[in-house]
Parts: C-alpha cells; structure tokens; sequence
C-alpha cells in the first residue's frame, strides 16, 4: 500500500465483496423441487437467466437434505406429483420444521380443486398450472424474494 492509496487491498476485497452481497437475489436462492428433470432444469434457466440463484433438487428427500443445510434459500418452487413424497407431503414437512414461514410456489401439471384447497390451507403462495405462465412465476418469485 503506498502513501497515495486510501484502501488496502483487503478493505477493498471486503467491500467488493459487500457490494455484491447487497443485491438481494444474491442472497437468497429458490430451491426448485421436481422429479421430471426437464421441468426443473427448465424453471432453474428461467430464473437463472434473470439473475436469480437455484437450487435443485429430483425428490423430497434431497429437498429436505438441502433445506437443514444453511444455504439461504428464501423461496421453495415444488412439483405437486413426486413419488415416494409428493409436494403435498414436503410442504407438511416445511410446515413443521423450522423453516415454517418459508414462501412455498406449488407447480403441476395434474392437479384437481383438492389439491389446490390442501395447498392453500398449507400456506402457499399460489399454484401454478404447467405450462408455466413465465411472467407470473418471475413476478411471483421477485415479490417473495424482495425485489419487486
């Protein structure tokens, strides 16, 4: 560091590094939960490409493994049919852990009013049909999240 310089080239890592920290889709990530891979790759490029951060994970039990782990997921995206666990089943779990307020975003392809009644008394944010109405689920995604 000569005379001439204000920072150190620590001070000034640590406040290159706290600059991109303060974006707030940096921070928080979208756990996307889908046992079809190309529905979940799919979602994942979509908000990828907007500039949000995913997690993926095929079934519940990876879901779960992902959620106990501090990695600042601020939003969950699940499928409503998986096998063993459906998303009914994760969003119980969720429900129950410590993660409770977690915003929670419902995606199915096959779904009836039951499912769409258990969902809503579960505390989701709402149930999106596929095909995904991409606006919806962005805007959806950045008001949870934040950003909007």
């Amino acid at each position: 560091m000569s005379d001439l310089d204000l920072l150190s080239d620590e001070e000034r890592e640590a406040i290159n590094e706290a600059m991109q920290n303060s974006d707030p889709l940096a921070q928080q990530r979208v756990l996307i939960v889908d046992d079809n891979r190309d529905s979940r790759e799919l979602l994942a490029e979509i908000l990828s490409l907007n500039g949000i951060s995913c997690l993926t994970a095929a079934d519940c039990a990876s879901a779960m493994s992902l959620l106990e782990t501090p990695k600042s997921i601020g939003l969950l995206i699940t499928d409503l049919r998986m096998e063993p666990c459906s998303g009914l089943d994760l969003i119980r779990w969720v429900r129950e852990s410590t993660l409770a307020a977690l915003p929670i975003i419902i995606v199915s392809g096959d779904a009836d009013v039951q499912d769409a009644i258990a969902a809503m008394h579960l505390g989701v944010v709402d149930f999106l049909l596929k095909p995904i109405n991409t606006e919806r689920l962005l805007e959806l995604v950045k008001r949870e999240l934040g950003v909007l």
